[in-house]
């Protein structure tokens, strides 16, 4: 889509133009249920294969600059911000794990939907939505497009916006909130 459009407003463009699409279709037709949900199985498996070309980038990469920012504490709690000492290697090999299993969360919710709840029309949107999704991500910019880690795509990210989002800070990475860590002594344990 165009450059300025926000992600959020594409899918909802996208889920609106695929339920009309998804009424004309006859998912009662055993063929074309068959075919949707081979669509639904291509989908992740795409996903899956651009999911593991990059954590291959990743490792032969194996970028051990260090990283340093300051993770605010969960929304509600008493706790302090902590300051996370780990590299560029790490970083990117968790954040890739929080896509996969964000990716694998959605195939539960929609087996749960689409064989217990017996829902087919999600099938359709959830082939489209989680791949323009990882496209989407900062890990696929960086290390399957090549895109430079700068701007939007500096280590630490921040934060997608959610439902939440405004009500809590995003991970901190200037010099003067890491120092602050580091002296309150927060964490900082360096991750391997």
């Amino acid at each position: 889509m165009a450059a300025g459009i926000s992600p959020a407003i594409t899918n909802m463009v996208i889920i609106l133009g695929m339920v009309q699409v998804a009424k004309k279709i006859p998912f009662d037709d055993p063929n074309v249920l068959n075919a949707v949900r081979g669509l639904y199985i291509l989908s992740n498996a795409i996903i899956f294969g651009i999911y593991m070309t990059v954590r291959s980038k990743i490792n032969s990469k194996k970028d051990m600059t260090t990283l340093k920012y300051v993770e605010p504490a969960p929304m509600g709690s008493a706790e302090e911000p902590k300051l996370v000492t780990t590299t560029i290697h790490a970083y990117d090999l968790a954040q890739l794990q929080q896509q996969f299993r964000s990716q694998m969360m959605g195939i539960a919710m929609m087996g749960f939907m689409h064989i217990y709840m017996q829902y087919t029309n999600p099938l359709l949107i959830q082939s489209i939505i989680p791949l323009k999704g990882a496209f989407e991500s900062n890990m696929v910019k960086i290390h399957l497009l090549g895109k430079p880690a700068v701007g939007d795509l500096k280590r630490p990210f921040k934060q997608t916006s959610g439902l939440f989002s405004g009500m809590q800070q995003g991970q901190q990475s200037d010099k003067k909130s890491v120092e602050a860590a580091e002296k309150a002594g927060r964490g900082g344990a360096k991750e391997e």
